[in-house]
């Protein structure tokens, strides 16, 4: 007989407990398996081994984008790996086959790696959950259970698990450093930018500092120069296949905004403040609804973010062009961080993260100090009580228990 089988998470929490991408928070997957009859509730199911494992399933198909191409090809590309270890739960004892249970619940704690990993695949960060438009590229996660009954072939009991990364978030205080960088054209003109902070999330305010200076060994030159206008944008660019032999890289301007100057470089050089707004997605209908969200995955405001996956990654650029007569055009892309939530939420997640740092201070990954499983055997004399029945052996019929 087939066994009912599901995972249920800690009281009035999910599964996922802590925050990945931040150690000291100690992101974990907790829970534990429940396994009762498929039919009936006192009919025993035979249970020879039970495991859990985290599983990471990533998908690309970069041709998804054209109709076309997409129905004639086979483009798209899987991989599942398995996330940590996977963790024996229960085997029964040598000699038997199986062994004849009325309930079962097997606590289980999955650590999510969180080191910076380098050459060791295992202990590197897992991306978060995402899907891109048409489904260009995928990653979910799932909690998979392996129940060996008896001589059945095993059977597979996949439960999703949307997991979010937090190691961008724009409040943190390396992003909120100054970052600089300059370019040069003809020798004549630095064009020369700095952001006051690197981290932005949907309908985060971006503010680029500009400067234009000449080059004073070339000052006569220079001064002939005319700025025409500048441009500033937001690209995303996503490389598939990025560890591979071919990788296809697809750019995309997300937002662009542009300044018309027409005016001669100044000796003392051209300064400017430019801004834009960092796009947001409509999360809702045009009946203001918002629709059922997927169990895989969590509902952001953006399509995407900064992510790298073993099949894909995803990066943005803040691209700063200076438009000029008498001299080449300076184009500049400076590298951003692009974070699932804005700065207000990041603010807010900030109090909860240092909670969760300290909860995690009291757990010892070696022994996490699991609660004990709870199994109730066909022949256990107080297996009937704790379903809630009672047993009369003269007449071998069951009844429910009134106390």
């Amino acid at each position: 007989m087939a066994a009912f089988v599901r995972i249920s998470g800690p009281p009035n929490s999910n599964f996922l407990v802590g925050y990945p991408g931040i150690s000291a928070t100690l992101p974990r997957v907790e829970g534990k398996v429940e396994i009762r009859p498929g039919v009936g509730i006192s009919a025993a199911v035979n249970v020879s081994l039970v495991t859990i494992s985290l599983q990471r399933r990533e998908s690309i198909n970069p041709t998804a984008e054209s109709m076309i191409r997409s129905s004639l090809s086979s483009a798209r590309k899987d991989i599942t790996d398995i996330v940590g270890k996977e963790m024996l739960l229960f085997r029964c004892p040598p000699g038997q086959a199986h062994e004849e249970v009325l309930c079962m619940d097997l606590p289980f704690v999955i650590f999510i790696p969180y080191g910076r990993g380098g050459e060791e695949i295992a202990r590197r960060v897992p991306p978060a959950s995402l899907s891109l438009d048409k489904r260009t590229a995928e990653t979910y996660y799932e909690l998979v259970v392996t129940v060996q009954q008896g001589h059945q072939d095993q059977r597979k009991y996949a439960f999703p698990v949307p997991i979010s990364r937090y190691d961008t978030l724009s409040t943190f205080g390396m992003y909120n450093r100054p970052e600089s960088a300059e370019r040069v054209s003809d020798h004549l003109v630095t064009l020369g930018i700095s952001l006051p902070r690197w981290s932005y999330g949907p309908l985060d305010p971006v503010s680029v500092y500009i400067k234009l200076s000449p080059n004073p060994d070339w000052l006569s030159k220079a001064k002939r120069v005319t700025i025409q206008s500048i441009t500033v944008g937001i690209d995303e660019e996503i490389v598939y296949n990025h560890e591979g032999d071919e990788p296809k890289r697809n750019v995309k301007t997300l937002a662009k905004h542009q300044q018309s100057v027409g005016v001669k470089m100044p000796e003392a050089g051209y300064f400017t403040n430019l801004g834009l707004v960092f796009p947001a997605r409509e999360l809702r209908d045009n009946e203001g609804v918002l629709p059922r969200a997927r169990k895989e995955f969590p509902m952001h405001a953006v399509t995407g973010f900064t992510t790298t996956g073993t099949l894909y990654k995803i990066e943005y650029y803040l691209t700063v062009k200076a438009k000029m007569s008498a001299a080449r055009d300076i184009i500049l892309r400076q590298p951003i961080v692009v974070c699932p939530y804005d700065h207000a939420g990041c603010k807010e997640e900030m109090e909860a993260i240092e909670q969760a740092a300290k909860d995690a201070q009291h757990i010892s990954q070696d022994n996490p100090m699991l609660p004990a499983a709870v199994i109730l055997r066909n022949k256990d004399p107080a297996g009937y009580r704790t379903l809630g029945l009672a047993y009369n052996p003269k007449t071998n019929s069951r009844k429910l228990l009134i106390e």
